[in-house]
C-alpha cells in the first residue's frame, strides 16, 4: 500500500523546492514518486498556467489538495467561484483582454456539464482555455454518482469532443500525451481553442513510480504561417486593382493586424472599413473610412457598404449568420478576397482569392502590392456621406432621453440614451467595457465609438447571457487591473448574480450597470417584427437591484434615475467605490422608433427563412 505521508511530504518538498528556484520545473529530480494530479499541476505551471477558477467537489477534492500546497509555495493562485459557469466566463475575459492563461476546475457530473456550456463563448470566440473536469472512475464497478446515467464508457469524452478536443486520463502515463495536445489546441495561431481534460476519480491520486518530469511538455513556439504563393497574391491584387467598390470586413481573427497596417490597406484599396461587434476601434470611430457595424443589426452605412461593394476583402472572420445576414449581405460582390488561417473559414464563400495564414503577415504583403491612391474614391464619397446621415440618426435618438413606458408607468431612459451616457463615462475614465447578450448588446454595438481596439468585449460568438457580469472578476484576478463596466439587461444578470459575491472575495473594483426594461426585450421585439406580438417575453415581477445589491456587504447599490443628467451624476459617484458599484436603470420597451437604434439587416430566423434564404440562393455567394 502506499504510504501517503511520505508522498504528501515529497509533495510539500517540491513545492518548497520550487519556489527556491523560481518555479523551473526542469530543476526538479528527474526520476519523482508523484501523483496524477500533481504531475498534471506541474504540467500546466510549466505551460504558463498558474491560476485556477474552481467549483470544487466530490469529483476534484485531489486536485484541490494538490492546489492548496502550491498555492502555499507561490506557485499557483486558485480563485473558489460559486458558478463554473461565471468561473468559464472569467477565464475566457481573462484569456480576451487581459491575455493570461487559466484552468476552470470543476467536479464531476452536472459541474462539468455547465463549464463545458459555458465553454462556447471560448470555443465561439477563439480562446485558449484549460478545463479540468473530475471525472467517473476508470473500474466500471458501477454508475458513478451525478454522472450521465447511462451504462457506457466515456460519455463525457463525447460530449467534450462534440464541442471541441478533449482527453480522459484514463492511463496515469497519458498525461505528457494529453498535455501536448492542450498546448497545440490552447496556444494554435490559426485559432485558439479550449481544451477539456477529464480527470477520473480513481486516477487522480494514482502514484507514478520513478516518473520522468522532463516527460512533461514545455512551451513549444508554434510559428505563424503567411500564404507563399505569389500567384495569389498577384491575382488578389488584380482583382482589387479592377475593382471600383471595395469595402474590407473585419472579424476578430484581425485583432493582431496593427490599426496603421490595417488602415494603409484600405487606403490603398479605396476602400472602406466594416467591422464586426467583436472589434471596434481597429480604425478610430471618427475615421471617416470607418463604416462602423455590418450584419443583421449592423448600421446603415456599415450594411450600405456591404451590399453595394463589387469586392469584398474578408479578415479574420468566420461569417456567422448575424455577421453577413445570413449570407445575403454581398448582394453585388463579384469576387471575395479572404484572409485566415483557419482553411474552412477562408473557403467559406464562392468566387474566393484565398490568402491563408497569420492576418498581420498577409495584409502587410497585399498592401505593398498596391498602389498609393491619388484622392479620395466615389465609392468612399458615397459611404462617407452615409456614414453621415447614420451619425446624425443616431444623435437624434439620444437627444430624445425619455419616453413614456406602459410597464413603468412613468417616463424613463430610452436603452440608447442610457447606453450612450454610459459609454460616455466610460471611454472618459478608460474603463473596459462589456456587453450581455441582448438588446444591450446590439444597441451598445452601435453605440460604441472606440477610437483603440480592445476596449469593448463584446460575446456576439456565443452571445451567453450573464457572460458581462461574470467578466467582472478577472478584473480581480488579472495581474493588470483594469476598471471593468459591465452593460447587461436585468434577464441577463439573473442568468450569474454569484458576482454580487465573487466580485467582493476576489477583491474586484468594477461596475455593473443594469438596463432594467423587464423583460427579454431583443426577443419581444422579434416576435412583434415577425408575428405582430410578444409571448412569455415580459416580466411582471419588480426587483429593486440596489437594494439586492446592497444586502450584499462591500457591494453598492445605486438607482440611475430617469434623465441622463441623473443618470451621469450617479455613474461618478459609483465609480468612487473602492468595490462593486451596482447601477439599476430602468428603461423605455416599446413601438416607439425612438427606443432602440433599429435593425437594418436580415437573419436566417423564424418565418423570415424562407425570405432570407431564397435571398441567399438568389446570391450564390
Amino acid at each position: 500500500m502506499t504510504d501517503w505521508n511520505e508522498i504528501y511530504s515529497q509533495r510539500t518538498a517540491r513545492a518548497a523546492f520550487l519556489a527556491e528556484h523560481s518555479g523551473d520545473i526542469d530543476s526538479l529530480d528527474t526520476f519523482s514518486d508523484i501523483t496524477v494530479n500533481e504531475a498534471l499541476v506541474l504540467g500546466l505551471i510549466k505551460q504558463g498556467v498558474k491560476k485556477f477558477f474552481a467549483v470544487f467537489g466530490h469529483g476534484s477534492t485531489d486536485l484541490g489538495e494538490v492546489l492548496r500546497v502550491y498555492q502555499e509555495h507561490s506557485l499557483v493562485r486558485v480563485y473558489n467561484f460559486r458558478s463554473e459557469i461565471s468561473a468559464s466566463h472569467a477565464a475566457a475575459m481573462m484569456r480576451w483582454k487581459f491575455g493570461e492563461y487559466c484552468a476552470v476546475v470543476t467536479s464531476i457530473g452536472p459541474g462539468a456539464l455547465q463549464a463545458l456550456s459555458a465553454s462556447l463563448v471560448g470555443q465561439s470566440n477563439g480562446l485558449g482555455i484549460y478545463y479540468l473536469f473530475g471525472d467517473e472512475t476508470t473500474g466500471q464497478e458501477g454508475p458513478n454518482m451525478q454522472q450521465i446515467p447511462k451504462r457506457e464508457q466515456d460519455l463525457y469524452l463525447k460530449l467534450a469532443d462534440v464541442m471541441g478536443k478533449g482527453f480522459t486520463i484514463g492511463d496515469p502515463y497519458a498525461l505528457a500525451a494529453a498535455l501536448k495536445r492542450a498546448w497545440g489546441t490552447t496556444r494554435n495561431p490559426a485559432g485558439e481553442k479550449p481544451f477539456y481534460i477529464l480527470l477520473p476519480m480513481n486516477v487522480q491520486s494514482r502514484v507514478m513510480r520513478g516518473y520522468n518530469i522532463r516527460e512533461l511538455p514545455g512551451p513549444t513556439i508554434i510559428p505563424k504561417q503567411c500564404c507563399i504563393d505569389e500567384y495569389q497574391f498577384k491575382q488578389a491584387a488584380a482583382v482589387i486593382q479592377n475593382s471600383s467598390r471595395v469595402t474590407v470586413k473585419i472579424g476578430r481573427g484581425a485583432a493582431g493586424v496593427e490599426p496603421a497596417v490595417l488602415k494603409d490597406l484600405v487606403r490603398r484599396c479605396s476602400a472602406v472599413l466594416v467591422h464586426s461587434p467583436h472589434i471596434p476601434g481597429m480604425l478610430a470611430y471618427d475615421d471617416p473610412l470607418n463604416m462602423t457595424v455590418g450584419g443583421s443589426k449592423g448600421s446603415l452605412c456599415g450594411n450600405y457598404a456591404m451590399e453595394h461593394c463589387d469586392t469584398a476583402i474578408i479578415i479574420g472572420a468566420r461569417g456567422v449568420c448575424q455577421w453577413d445576414s445570413s449570407g445575403t449581405a454581398w448582394k453585388e460582390v463579384k469576387h471575395v478576397i479572404s484572409i485566415n488561417s483557419s482553411i474552412e473559414d477562408v473557403l467559406h464563400y464562392n468566387r474566393t482569392t484565398a490568402l491563408t495564414g497569420d492576418a498581420a503577415e498577409v495584409v502587410r504583403k497585399l498592401s505593398s502590392l498596391l498602389c498609393e491612391p491619388e484622392e479620395t474614391s466615389p465609392w468612399q464619397q458615397d459611404c462617407i456621406a452615409r456614414r453621415k446621415s447614420w451619425d446624425e440618426i443616431k444623435q437624434k435618438v439620444y437627444r430624445r432621453e425619455r419616453i413614456f413606458d406602459e410597464q413603468w408607468g412613468r417616463e424613463v431612459l430610452t436603452q440608447p440614451a442610457a447606453i450612450y451616457t454610459a459609454i460616455g463615462f466610460a471611454d472618459a475614465v478608460s474603463a473596459v467595457k462589456i456587453f450581455d447578450a441582448g438588446d444591450v448588446q446590439a444597441n451598445g454595438f452601435q453605440a460604441v465609438e472606440d477610437s483603440t481596439s480592445g476596449m469593448t468585449v463584446t460575446d456576439t460568438g456565443a452571445s451567453y447571457m450573464g457572460f458581462a457580469v461574470s467578466a467582472l472578476a478577472a478584473c480581480g484576478a488579472a495581474e493588470k487591473k483594469e476598471y471593468g463596466i459591465a452593460f447587461t439587461g436585468d434577464g441577463s444578470f439573473f442568468m450569474n448574480p454569484q458576482v454580487l459575491i465573487d466580485a467582493v472575495h476576489l477583491g474586484v473594483r468594477a461596475m455593473v450597470i443594469i438596463f432594467d426594461n423587464r423583460r427579454m426585450s431583443a426577443i419581444s421585439n422579434l416576435q412583434r417584427a415577425q408575428y405582430g406580438t410578444d409571448f412569455a417575453t415580459s416580466d411582471s415581477v419588480l426587483v429593486d437591484y440596489a437594494a439586492l445589491a446592497d444586502a450584499v456587504s462591500g457591494v453598492r447599490g445605486f438607482f440611475g434615475g430617469t434623465t441622463a443628467a441623473e443618470f451621469r451624476s450617479t455613474l461618478k459617484t459609483a465609480y468612487e467605490h473602492s468595490g462593486l458599484s451596482v447601477i439599476h436603470v430602468p428603461v423605455y420597451f416599446g413601438q416607439d422608433e425612438d427606443g432602440g437604434l433599429g435593425v437594418f439587416g436580415s437573419w436566417n430566423v423564424g418565418n423570415w427563412c424562407e425570405k432570407v434564404e431564397a435571398e441567399k440562393h438568389r446570391i450564390g455567394l
